[in-house]
């Protein structure tokens, strides 16, 4: 029995509540270290199901997270592939990576927010609440992230900044995608939900100072999710 066959027979038991979490920590953690060398091909889908006692689903999402981190690639018709492992730090959507959002959005979504609290039309209003609503209802992964990222280009638009609808709308694809990888991974999706109401909130009622502060938390809350998946502390 090879080391790869050795390992996959080790069984392993995770909590469902973060199966999928979990899963991506494990592979990330075998990659990084090299056990998972470059150029290796990862254990199939069905394989890495039957060792950690998941559904293939769940296995897909952590997959999906380590491609996204830049650690893995897969190919049509072939399997998923191991690249180099430096690069599972350093996250990028495109031209931005994970730290460059962290840092920037709160100048920009914290103020804007502000502003469409005392800014916003009732059909921005509306439109808000729509939007909460049907995240509260959606089940799937990437739904949910669309209407994410409407909500957040929404708001940008109701604070009647064109700079700050520009910025947000500028970096709206990477924003997406970083939704995609914390939605996919531990309990954000709900959490996220629970933030956008106190948002909309506070944009209701017209309160410049509670709807800054509720963005504030709802980013805050965000660089800590992301800085636990690339194993950074938050600041």
């Amino acid at each position: 029995m090879n080391d790869l066959e050795d390992w996959l027979s080790d069984s392993a038991i995770l909590s469902r509540k973060s199966a999928s979490e979990l899963v991506f920590e494990e592979l990330r953690n075998l990659i990084l270290s090299g056990r998972f060398a470059a150029g290796s091909k990862l254990p199939s889908e069905a394989k890495l199901a039957t060792k950690y006692g998941v559904s293939r689903p769940i296995v897909r999402e952590a997959l999906r997270s380590l491609q996204i981190l830049g650690l893995t690639e897969t190919r049509t018709g072939s399997g998923t592939y191991v690249l180099a492992a430096g690069g599972g730090r350093d996250i990028r959507y495109g031209d931005y990576s994970a730290r460059d959002l962290v840092e920037a959005r709160p100048f920009v979504e914290v103020s804007a927010a502000g502003w469409a609290a005392l800014r916003r039309s009732d059909d921005e209003l509306s439109r808000l609440l729509l939007l909460c609503d049907r995240m509260e209802r959606e089940e799937d992964t990437e739904a949910w992230v669309r209407l994410d990222s409407d909500f957040h280009g929404l708001i940008a638009e109701a604070s009647k900044n064109a700079v700050f609808r520009d910025i947000v709308d500028d970096v709206r694809e990477a924003m997406a995608q970083q939704s995609g990888l914390l939605t996919a991974l531990g309990p954000r999706r709900q959490e996220s939900n629970e933030e956008h109401r106190a948002i909309v909130e506070a944009i209701r009622i017209g309160s410049e100072a509670e709807a800054q502060t509720a963005m504030e938390i709802h980013l805050r809350k965000v660089e800590a999710a992301v800085s636990r998946i690339i194993g950074a502390a938050p600041r």
